[in-house]
């Protein structure tokens, strides 16, 4: 495809227990198996934008031991160039535990680590040497606010594309979305609970219309089982619908959304066109455990299309 990503986000190390059901308050589930996956937003949609047939290069943060050691590794068996992760001494690399019941619906606790540690001015400078040549950024925000926050003004300001996937909500998260005079804000891509939390309660599809108009620039929705809400500055919504697909992890989907979703724009795919491109790519996505196992190539995407 030949677009060019910079992805700036967390990188995890995920271990998942599948078990029946997903544990209550107080309460223990066992489950037969746990296994190692990499795992991270920023990670995770990096691979996905690779596999789509993207050039990425990821901003992020590890910790100096065996577990941030393999996670680069396996990143760079992927196609994506980890030159930009900082690689922290003293800090253990982020860890995610994952529960998955047998329908494929997941809880994740996430300890930050070295994500914690993505620094703002590390990350302007990187961005800033990166950008010359770049066709579109994406950024999550498992990684500090202000980190975040550079990334969007920095992009924004050069009138490169940038989609910020807002999870989770962090406090302060709103006031990057409305742009300064002139520039468009961020394309954002949140979930239904992430679309409540930036915006309050309401149907779906007036909250993002709503929230589009604040930042000058589309929102989609995601919305699992049901495809994804597209919509356009000016009001235009289109509904994506689910794909057929067979769930047996949820795990990754958005990430995988999200990578493919900036992999397609950088390509310079219209936006409808690479939302639907993602939406495909998210439902071949959840066949297998683990966040990256089902994460699709180009020729996968296009021939389920």
């Amino acid at each position: 495809m030949g677009g060019r990503v910079v992805v700036v986000g967390a990188v995890n190390v995920d271990f998942v227990v599948a078990a029946d059901r997903l544990p209550g308050p107080g309460e223990t589930v066992v489950g037969p198996r746990v296994e190692r996956f990499g795992g991270g937003k920023g990670a995770n949609a990096a691979v996905a934008a690779a596999r789509a047939g993207a050039d990425v290069r990821l901003i992020g943060a590890v910790g100096d031991d065996d577990t941030g050691r393999v996670a680069l590794d396996e990143l760079r068996a992927d196609g994506v160039r980890v030159d930009g992760v900082a690689v922290l001494d003293g800090v253990p690399t982020g860890v995610a535990v994952i529960v998955v019941d047998a329908a494929g619906e997941n809880q994740i606790a996430v300890g930050a680590g070295a994500n914690g540690g993505v620094e703002r001015d590390r990350v302007r400078d990187a961005l800033v040497d990166a950008l010359p040549d770049v066709d579109c950024v994406l950024v999550s925000t498992e990684i500090p606010l202000a980190a975040v926050a550079v990334v969007v003004e920095t992009a924004t300001a050069v009138g490169v594309p940038c989609v910020l996937n807002p999870a989770p909500v962090l406090p302060g998260l709103a006031g990057l979305l409305v742009p300064r005079p002139g520039l468009r804000g961020p394309l954002l891509t949140p979930n239904v609970g992430e679309l409540a939390a930036l915006t309050g309660p309401g149907p779906t599809g007036v909250r993002a219309v709503g929230l589009a108009a604040r930042t000058g620039a589309a929102v989609i929705v995601t919305l699992g089982g049901e495809g994804a809400l597209v919509v356009e500055p000016g009001g235009v919504v289109e509904h994506l619908p689910p794909r057929p697909t067979t769930v047996c992890d949820t795990t990754g989907a958005g990430d995988t959304f999200n990578g493919v979703l900036a992999a397609r724009l950088a390509a310079g795919v219209g936006l409808l066109d690479a939302a639907r491109a993602a939406n495909a790519a998210a439902a071949l996505s959840v066949r297998h455990i683990g966040a990256r196992a089902g994460m699709p190539t180009a020729d996968l995407i296009t021939g389920s299309m």
